[in-house]
């Protein structure tokens, strides 16, 4: 029987496969969890502070509810909340293994943290590489749903969402996810494409809490998003030829200015006519914001979410008016 170990983001999970473990993104086994809800309230009672990220909250009661025995924590490139949620699952008597990125994409300490996995894991890089191998054709199938998202227009930004951020663990069994994946295109290539004259929307930041209310309240407002930068990093679509090129060219855990580089050939490529950036309450993320709003040059409209799962009706006017702004931007452009 595989061992299961819950990551509190995505890692290089070739290194777990290859060590015969089944990786649980712990994000995913929160957000869809039928009353996320009941998770927070596991964190509150453990003593979580209101103020503490959802995300983290959810994590930790993840990780109780389903009685995992071992959890890979993040410490560097992803969330600073994750250090103490290391000890307070040490606490609780869960097993916990570091893994940090590099400060910087550098693929010679890509490989040394990697190896450092592989070691504690009790596997080898050779064997990891071999696990590539084997993702590569459910990578690629993801990035062809992305490429029908905003190029065919016969997938919805919610679909693009829900089937790109499943990519950090393949829901558990990257076989199962391979072949429905498959099913799922075949399908759409047989659908009616969206209208091209819609308006074509960007999505940057963390996965939101509020994923499907959002992108379609989008939908139901002539818009559609046609780009989800993490989630689409999440399916690692500059691969390069080994693991540590991979990683290295994964741009969350680094810098804002690689991800407004690739930010803005996604705008171009996609011909996107504003950006919406999510913000998780109580993230230091946020502050990237302003990065954002001064280096990508195209209208920007921030919503922030903390543990309400849908979106109330200030959120909803705010899109409205977001999108009434691009639409009468896009028609007078026309007229010149």
């Amino acid at each position: 029987m595989m061992k299961t170990i819950g990551i509190t983001t995505t890692i290089p999970i070739e290194c777990l496969i290859a060590a015969g473990c089944r990786p649980v993104d712990l994000n995913n086994l929160f957000i869809s969890h039928q009353n996320p809800s009941q998770l927070l309230d596991i964190a509150e009672r453990a003593g979580f502070p209101l103020n503490t990220c959802t995300w983290i909250k959810g994590i930790y009661g993840a990780c109780i509810k389903h009685r995992l025995e071992t959890v890979i924590c993040v410490t560097g490139g992803d969330c600073s909340n994750t250090l103490m949620l290391m000890e307070v699952l040490k606490l609780k008597g869960i097993k916990t293994i570091p893994f940090a990125y590099p400060a910087s994409p550098n693929p010679e300490a890509m490989q040394q943290e990697m190896e450092k996995l592989c070691r504690t894991l009790g596997t080898s890089m050779k064997d990891a590489e071999e696990v590539r191998q084997k993702l590569a054709k459910p990578r690629s199938l993801t990035l062809e749903l992305d490429r029908m998202t905003w190029e065919d227009g016969s997938t919805t930004g919610f679909e693009n969402h829900i089937w790109l951020v499943s990519t950090s663990d393949f829901n558990q069994d990257y076989l199962r996810f391979t072949r429905e994946i498959e099913t799922f295109i075949i399908d759409a290539h047989r659908r009616t494409p969206f209208s091209s004259d819609r308006l074509r929307i960007g999505y940057i930041g963390v996965p939101p809490v509020f994923a499907n209310p959002l992108y379609s309240f989008v939908e139901e407002n002539n818009a559609r998003v046609v780009y989800n930068e993490i989630q689409r990093q999440f399916a690692m679509p500059c691969s390069g030829t080994n693991l540590s090129q991979q990683y290295s060219n994964y741009t969350y855990p680094y810098d804002t200015a690689g991800r407004v580089r690739d930010i803005s050939r996604q705008i171009k490529l996609r011909r996107i006519d504003g950006v919406i950036h999510y913000v998780q309450s109580f993230c230091h993320r946020a502050i990237s914001d302003i990065i954002f709003r001064t280096e990508l040059g195209i209208p920007i409209l921030t919503l922030e979410g903390g543990s309400d799962y849908n979106i109330n009706q200030h959120l909803k006017t705010r899109i409205e008016a977001f999108i009434d702004m691009l639409e009468r931007s896009k028609i007078e452009k026309g007229k010149n």
